[in-house]
């Protein structure tokens, strides 16, 4: 076992983004676990196998263990393509190549040359959320925000590469609470979700197309998970939509 650590407090955009430099200057492949995450036993085969499966397939940009279907089952095979749209990118545990990460730029450089482009729109479709991520890039590009995954996710996008996501969820988050950097909330669906094994034999799609709906429905689930807890959160925004309601029903 080799290991790397940082002699000093690098943050979570340079060290989390450095770390993983180091491990494909070793590597050709690798698996990835975020902190505080728990993996089903079953997520280490599903990675390898389907790392030597797509190896050489430069459509595809990263395997996640992550499933936010919540029970919904998208398809009959043991996994699905997706165009990671969701609010949350699915990196609690995943998998990718270096013919992958070379994409990866951790300052975001790009966007700088891509702001005004309708891009987004085209990958996204809702307006809102197009707004959302260009508040999220331009942060990072303008070096005001200690993350490093919204970048791997632009790489994925600017590629126009898919995902392969579990049809069951394969990997838990631990960490979410007010101490955690990142994942402060303590009303989320999102925390401790339950891992399901995967079945072996693994069953594989006999065509690569993007997933629409099961992307649709993780995006949808999550926004309407964010208006509950922000809901829960504020009492009097709470009693305003109740007022709201009642209001509208005399009228």
């Amino acid at each position: 076992m080799i290991t790397n650590y940082s002699n000093i407090n690098l943050g979570c955009k340079r060290r989390v983004s450095s770390g993983i430099d180091w491990v494909f200057q070793q590597v050709g492949e690798a698996i990835i676990l975020e902190d505080d995450c728990l993996p089903d036993l079953s997520f280490f085969r599903y990675c390898e196998e389907l790392l030597e499966r797509y190896r050489d397939d430069t459509r595809i940009m990263f395997i996640s263990g992550d499933n936010f279907q919540f029970g919904r089952k998208s398809t009959n095979d043991s996994y699905y393509f997706s165009r990671c749209i969701n609010n949350t990118p699915p990196i609690w545990g995943w998998a990718t190549w270096r013919r992958a990460w070379q994409y990866y730029d951790v300052d975001l450089k790009l966007w700088g040359t891509m702001i005004d482009d309708n891009w987004l729109k085209d990958i996204l479709e809702d307006r809102n959320i197009v707004e959302q991520w260009k508040q999220r890039f331009q942060s990072i590009y303008d070096h005001r925000f200690d993350t490093w995954d919204y970048q791997w996710v632009f790489a994925c996008w600017v590629q126009n590469g898919l995902v392969i996501l579990p049809n069951v969820n394969l990997i838990s988050n631990i960490g979410y609470g007010t101490e955690a950097t990142h994942s402060k909330a303590t009303i989320t669906e999102f925390a401790n979700m339950p891992v399901e094994a995967m079945s072996f034999p693994m069953k594989h799609s006999e065509f690569m197309i993007r997933d629409s709906r099961a992307d649709r429905y993780s995006k949808d689930s999550m926004k309407r998970l964010t208006r509950i807890k922000q809901i829960i959160s504020n009492p009097l925004r709470f009693k305003h939509i109740i007022d709201n309601y009642k209001n509208n029903k005399k009228g």
